[in-house]
């Protein structure tokens, strides 16, 4: 089924592969939103798997990246936007280093989901906040 849950995996994925590899870190992070977010309480996390690998498989594809900011803005009611930015960026910061693929990423969610700039590096910065490690 394509709803929202389906939207946010999505998101996490195709931040994840923007540097070409999806890290052990980036998978974990992955997880643990879908398994802690409220958004994913009605959530069966045991279709994670399926639905992430269905991205991927798009994102194969020539015109993957297009087809799956489509998908994602499709199916996100206005208000998960944010939701959505933030939980990309938490995945780009989970393996300690944000590459610049995944910046430039960040870049074509956070515009193709209409996020204020103001919002957007409000939300960077508490990503980078919650991965910092010593």
């Amino acid at each position: 089924m394509l709803d929202h849950h389906t939207a946010l995996i999505y998101t996490m994925v195709l931040v994840s592969a923007a540097d070409g590899r999806m890290s052990d870190a980036e998978l974990r992070t992955i997880g643990e939103v879908v398994n802690y977010l409220p958004i994913f309480d009605d959530y069966e996390s045991k279709n994670l798997p399926v639905v992430a690998g269905d991205c991927a498989e798009i994102l194969d594809d020539k015109d993957g990246l297009a087809r799956v900011l489509e998908v994602i803005v499709g199916l996100l009611p206005e208000y998960l936007r944010e939701t959505a930015y933030a939980i990309g960026c938490d995945v780009a910061a989970a393996d300690g280093s944000v590459k610049p693929e995944e910046v430039r990423l960040l870049e074509m969610l956070g515009d193709t989901l209409h996020i204020d700039p103001l919002a957007a590096a409000a939300i960077e910065r508490g990503a980078r906040a919650r991965h910092m490690v010593l």
